[in-house]
């Protein structure tokens, strides 16, 4: 079972994720990264371009998954080297630092609010979060073109290019079409028809929305959402 909550660390969520028979389904693009705790060990994802199935049996997670674009500065490295990837914080951070921390995790009562304070810990020594970057979430995910929010923002294109690639392992364009399957996800589960999904969320028509969900989903969208 999936269970959420938002985070004290700004627009961050924490979360929780136990087996409960039915089957866990892909990961899907976002926009985010995650820090990850599981079976002893701390991880780290990157930003997804494609559902990511976890191998192996079903197993307890527990997570904080960071506002777009800003883990980077968190972890220390660019979110285009771990471009969907998985990876140890200890391949990240230094393997001494790593081990009292995942003992820090193993010794609490909660994981996922361990997590949490080592997320804060980190960020009140870290940059603070780019606030060009935040608006350009924000706009791109209100369905606004990457050339008029960088108008907007005063910024040229190549440099919003590699900004975006170090923010969110991606270029602006990507990260637009994530953001707009996000909202066409939500709409959809919501229950608004396909059709009006699709031009509320900014489909050319639903043809183009559902060549958009097969392509960074892998699956249709009446079988993402259940329907088979």
């Amino acid at each position: 079972m999936y269970t959420e909550w938002a985070s004290r660390l700004t627009g961050a969520v924490v979360w929780t994720n136990t087996p409960d028979g039915t089957g866990g389904g892909p990961v899907l693009p976002d926009g985010c990264m995650d820090l990850l705790w599981s079976e002893g060990r701390l991880l780290v994802a990157g930003p997804d371009t494609r559902p990511y199935v976890p191998g192996g049996p079903p197993r307890s997670w527990a997570g904080v998954r960071f506002f777009p674009g800003t883990a980077p500065a968190l972890l220390g490295v660019p979110a285009h080297e771990l471009r969907d990837l998985r990876v140890d914080l200890a391949d990240l951070w230094p393997a001494a630092r790593v081990r009292r921390l995942g003992e820090r995790v193993e010794a609490a009562p909660d994981p996922a609010t361990a997590l949490e304070h080592i997320a804060l810990d980190r960020a009140a020594w870290s940059t603070p979060p780019d606030p060009l970057l935040h608006r350009l979430v924000e706009r791109l995910g209100e369905g606004h073109p990457v050339s008029a929010t960088a108008a907007e923002l005063g910024i040229g294109t190549r440099t919003l290019h590699r900004r975006c690639l170090d923010a969110f392992g991606y270029g602006p364009k990507t990260l637009a079409r994530i953001l707009r399957l996000q909202r066409a996800l939500a709409l959809a589960r919501s229950g608004t028809p396909y059709a009006e999904t699709a031009v509320r969320a900014g489909y050319a028509d639903q043809p183009h929305l559902a060549r958009e969900v097969r392509e960074l989903t892998g699956v249709p969208l009446g079988r993402l959402l259940g329907g088979g």
